[in-house]
């Protein structure tokens, strides 16, 4: 299976045709990117092959989640710390930005800096130098910087918790890696990457699925994004087709969210069927064709089924 991968950017849906295009459009240049999508699609994957197809492959890639960081150590781990800058700080310590000098450095997360920290943060982007903490030098650095977040980044702002000088610093070039359920024609591919890469690593040998559980792989609207679907493979590996199981767990669970237990015996077929398509649809992100694959419909019985019992999002009759 050919995956024309672009250094573990994998996929020839549209939408990952798209962004290997941004990729390489962006990955020659210096100004810093913010890269945008739900948790588990792959952003730090993004920001590694922009590095890799970089003047600066040679030099270092340092990535750091910032959720990660406790408030207080936000600074001495960014930016470094010099002997008795504070009582445990025995010697000098160079931060990550220094880590990744003549590289790049990739900041997850982003949105959930401390609004505290983001002046001096934007003082570094827009000075090119850091001063150590306990340190009156500034030194000067050349590092690209990309960042990352699943966040509302506009809303971020409205609500006063990041700064807008900071934001149009971040994102002078902006991508979207898109979530897993909008390029399941993808899905074959990361399979078959994921067995490669953790069968090498147990030393198993493990067959790919065949079409028909790629079939409801691709039904699945996988809210973890590649993230989950790399766990099913482990899985997989391990279990063979027992690793299904987790799938009908989820689907179970979203329908003991609903409470359906508690009320499907005092509802009509044409209820419970009208509940039934409500949730699939919910599951699959709103995506008619995967909702008819999950249900076993045609893509035209669906949409009859949702104008009988009213249930927005059917297209409009042509003619």
């Amino acid at each position: 299976m050919v995956t024309d991968a672009i250094h573990g950017v994998i996929g020839n849906s549209p939408r990952m045709r798209e962004l290997k295009h941004q990729i390489s459009q962006v990955a020659g240049a210096e100004f810093p990117v913010l890269i945008l999508g739900e948790s588990g699609s792959g952003k730090e994957v993004v920001a590694r092959a922009i590095h890799q197809l970089s003047p600066r492959k040679q030099a270092p890639f340092v990535g750091q989640s910032c959720l990660a960081i406790p408030e207080t150590l936000i600074e001495s781990e960014l930016f470094g710390f010099e002997a008795g800058a504070f009582t445990d700080a025995r010697e000098r310590r160079i931060g990550l930005f220094e880590q990744a000098e003549g590289g790049s450095i990739f900041l997850d997360e982003i949105g959930d800096i401390p609004l505290s920290f983001q002046k001096r943060l934007l003082r570094v982007l827009q000075e090119r130098e850091v001063r150590r903490l306990g340190s009156t030098e500034a030194v000067a650095i050349n590092v690209r910087v990309m960042a990352a977040t699943n966040a509302p980044m506009e809303q971020l702002v409205a609500d006063g918790r990041f700064r807008l000088d900071l934001l149009h610093r971040l994102n002078t070039f902006e991508i979207t890696v898109p979530p897993l359920r909008q390029r399941q024609e993808d899905i074959p591919a990361l399979v078959e990457h994921f067995i490669a890469k953790h069968a090498a690593r147990y030393g198993i040998s493990s067959p790919m699925p065949g079409t028909a559980i790629l079939e409801r792989l691709k039904a699945f609207s996988w809210p973890g994004n590649v993230r989950e679907l790399e766990n099913f493979v482990v899985r997989w590996i391990s279990l063979g087709e027992e690793a299904l199981e987790i799938l009908d767990k989820r689907v179970s669970l979203s329908f003991e969210s609903q409470d359906i237990s508690r009320r499907w015996l005092s509802m009509t077929m044409d209820e419970i069927e009208a509940e039934v398509i409500k949730l699939v649809l919910a599951d699959c992100g709103n995506n008619k064709s995967v909702c008819a694959k999950r249900l076993g419909l045609a893509r035209k019985s669906l949409y009859n089924k949702m104008e009988r019992y009213g249930i927005p999002g059917v297209e409009p009759r042509k003619g």
